[in-house]
């Protein structure tokens, strides 16, 4: 059976599908993914992109820092509580937790169905999207 997609969907705390809170599968979404993802404390994410799809990140709670290559050197950037984050499709990132006692909690939003990750050796700059 379909979700219906003539109404407004809610989705309540606690009901998440694994991380993801929006989607096909969840509510019917036909061009949106939502979710949150909870970084443990001194955690770390392999090195990846999201494949073509852009990631709209929003910082609920702790100090999540985003590692990403310009072509010389890893810039680090630094998050707290109220940020967004933009990462651009195929760019190659990590996400890590440096706080030795607090969770850091984000919000998700990419413009796939899909929750993309497509892990890399290490971090590079991107120079061109990908045919």
């Amino acid at each position: 059976m379909s979700t219906p997609n003539n109404r407004v969907h809610h989705v309540r705390a606690g009901e998440l599908d694994g991380h993801a809170a929006i989607s096909g599968s969840t509510v019917g979404s036909k061009k949106l993914w939502m979710g949150m993802v909870v970084n443990p404390p001194l955690s770390a994410t392999d090195n990846h992109h999201h494949g073509d799809s852009e990631a709209g990140i929003y910082v609920v709670s702790g100090h999540p820092v985003f590692v990403y290559h310009d072509g010389t050197r890893e810039v680090r950037i630094a998050g707290g509580p109220g940020d967004f984050f933009l990462v651009p499709p195929f760019v190659p990132h990590r996400e890590e937790n440096p706080d030795p006692h607090e969770p850091a909690v984000v919000v998700i939003a990419r413009t796939t169905q899909e929750p993309i990750k497509v892990s890399v050796p290490e971090l590079y700059r991107l120079t061109e999207e990908p045919a």
